[in-house]
């Protein structure tokens, strides 16, 4: 379970996160959904221990984040918007090391490994240099890094950018079968079909607030809205900017 009460992150005078609430809990793929700079990323970050926050708190399966971040990496899987990853390793070269760092003995690293690498679709590339691959492929071996330790909790942020869809459908399929297993899942996306096929609730996050939560069907009824779509425009005001940007390209072409 992970419980977020009162988060606040400043970057100087700028304020990313502003006082935000919510809980995922166990078998649950909670979607946080929001525009560009709403303070997404950063939240999910401090999930993830690797930013502090300034006030508030957040544990992560009874973890504080504050108090115990390497305690918080140990049960997480965390993929960031843009891979991170050594580049001048091969994809093997970095599942060996993450795997010996994870402490996860060799047979059981290499039959993950074996799983997810064809599961994925990597195979022709394990030997090849991080840095000569596509944007696409890094994000599968970003997942693949997550996944390795069976972590506890997942926290994905964009984490189909880049993907084929025949790699999104089988992600989508792990990130179910991941929460029947008993995980807590933190899923964001752009992409509104798939928050509303996969998510059990979804929290919207603007300005660095979260102004609603809930599942799918609820936020509809609460934004007289008939698609998550329109619903997360309509929260995000940006529905009149959007009909007026189509209606200005309209005329002008």
């Amino acid at each position: 379970m992970i419980h977020v009460e009162d988060l606040v992150k400043k970057f100087g005078s700028t304020v990313a996160v502003n006082g935000i609430s919510f809980t995922v809990h166990d078998r649950e793929i909670y979607g946080l959904l929001g525009p560009n700079g709403s303070g997404k990323s950063t939240t999910m970050k401090i999930l993830a221990g690797i930013l502090t926050p300034t006030s508030g708190r957040v544990t992560v399966n009874g973890i504080d984040v504050s108090e115990d971040p390497i305690g918080v990496k140990r049960i997480t899987g965390y993929v960031p918007e843009t891979p991170v990853l050594y580049e001048s390793l091969t994809p093997v070269e970095l599942f060996n090391f993450v795997g010996s760092v994870r402490g996860i003995p060799r047979d059981v690293l290499q039959e993950r490994v074996d799983k997810l690498v064809k599961a994925f679709g990597i195979e022709s590339y394990l030997g090849e240099m991080i840095g000569s691959l596509s944007f696409g492929t890094k994000q599968k071996v970003s997942l693949i890094t997550a996944l390795l330790h069976d972590p506890e909790v997942l926290i994905l942020d964009e984490s189909m950018n880049g993907l084929d869809p025949k790699s999104a459908r089988i992600l989508r399929e792990l990130l179910l079968q991941f929460k029947e297993e008993g995980k807590s899942i933190v899923f964001s996306t752009h992409v509104m079909a798939i928050a509303e096929t996969i998510c059990d609730r979804v929290g919207v996050i603007y300005r660095g607030e979260i102004v609603a939560e809930g599942t799918v069907e609820e936020l509809k009824r609460f934004a007289h809205e008939e698609s998550l779509e329109d619903v997360f425009l309509k929260l995000t005001e940006s529905q009149e900017e959007v009909a007026s940007i189509i209606n200005a390209l309209r005329e002008s072409l």
